[in-house]
C-alpha cells in the first residue's frame, strides 16, 4: 500500500487529488454532501494513484473506476461519472508532472 508520507511533495500532492476526485467527482453512491463519508472511497486511492504514476490512459482507469462501482458496490458500471473523474485525475497528472520539469 501506498504510503503518502514516503512520496515527493509533487505525488503526494496527486495522491491528495486523486481522494478529492474520487469523493467529489466519481461519488459512486452520492455522498459527496456528507462531510462524515469524505473517506468513503479511501481504499481505492492507492491503486488509483498507481495507476496515474504507471502512465494509465483515462480508459483504463475509468474502467477500473466502473469494476468498483459494478464489483465491489454492486452498482452499474455509471460509465459518465467513472469517464469524468479518469479526465479529471488525468489532467491533474499531466498538469503535475509539467511543473516537474
Amino acid at each position: 500500500m501506498t504510503d503518502p508520507r514516503n512520496l515527493s511533495q509533487e505525488d503526494r500532492r496527486l495522491f491528495r487529488i486523486v481522494g478529492e476526485v474520487l469523493h467529489y467527482v466519481w461519488d459512486p453512491i452520492g455522498v459527496a454532501g456528507v462531510p462524515q463519508a469524505r473517506d468513503e472511497y479511501d481504499n481505492y486511492v492507492p491503486q488509483v494513484f498507481s495507476l496515474l504514476r504507471a502512465g494509465s490512459d483515462k480508459a483504463v482507469i475509468s474502467e477500473y473506476l466502473q469494476q468498483i462501482s459494478e464489483g465491489r458496490m454492486g452498482l452499474s458500471k455509471l460509465t459518465d461519472q467513472a469517464d469524468d473523474a479518469a479526465s479529471v485525475l488525468v489532467d491533474w497528472r499531466d498538469h503535475i508532472n509539467e511543473s516537474r520539469a
